[in-house]
């Protein structure tokens, strides 16, 4: 009978060492893939938001260069016309008429090619993109806290000192990390 009970009594341990022990190597994954994740948009970020500003300066010269064209075609014109010289007025009538086709085209072919609608889905992207990392690392500070709390519960943390588990640390915001993003300078 006594060895029943022992036998009943080192089975229980040892089945609660091998829950404790899996628990405790769940809780370190988990830590170990909300950082991956939190990483995982931070190189969105830092991918994607170069190229985005990029692309919308492309589209802000692109629409300024066809708009200059107009603007000096039709100051060309003006002045043609001021000076009474036809064969500088008829250039400057097809340059002129050349710029207004190209700016219909430009219009008719990319309607939606307008800066501000570029800056509005820059804009989006960015807060996509820090929603997105700020959630990660609230994923992240809690799996770190479930962490620390399970190896300093006791006993657990008799299985944790054996098995070398440590704790995370906490994400922590400096002064940087809570400015908004200077998207202004990246223009310059």
């Amino acid at each position: 009978m006594l060895f029943l009970l022992l036998a009943g009594a080192c089975l229980v341990l040892a089945i609660w060492l091998v829950a404790t022990w899996n628990g405790l190597i769940q809780v370190k994954h988990d830590v170990s893939r909300a950082l991956a994740n939190i990483d995982v948009l931070l190189k969105q970020r830092h991918d994607e938001l170069p190229k985005l500003i990029e692309t919308c300066k492309q589209y802000r010269q692109f629409e300024q260069d066809t708009l200059q064209r107009v603007v000096s075609a039709r100051a060309a014109v003006q002045q043609a016309s001021a000076r009474q010289n036809i064969a500088d007025l008829g250039n400057a009538e097809g340059a002129l008429r050349s710029s207004v086709g190209r700016l219909f085209a430009l219009a008719e072919a990319y309607p939606d090619l307008k800066t501000n609608e570029s800056f509005l889905a820059l804009q989006s992207r960015i807060t996509t993109l820090e929603n997105g990392i700020a959630d990660r690392r609230e994923v992240y500070n809690e799996s770190a806290n479930i962490n620390n709390v399970r190896l300093e519960q006791f006993p657990a943390n008799l299985v944790a000192l054996f098995g070398r588990f440590r704790s995370a640390p906490l994400l922590h915001f400096g002064s940087g990390e809570l400015a908004d993003p200077d998207v202004k300078a990246l223009f310059a």
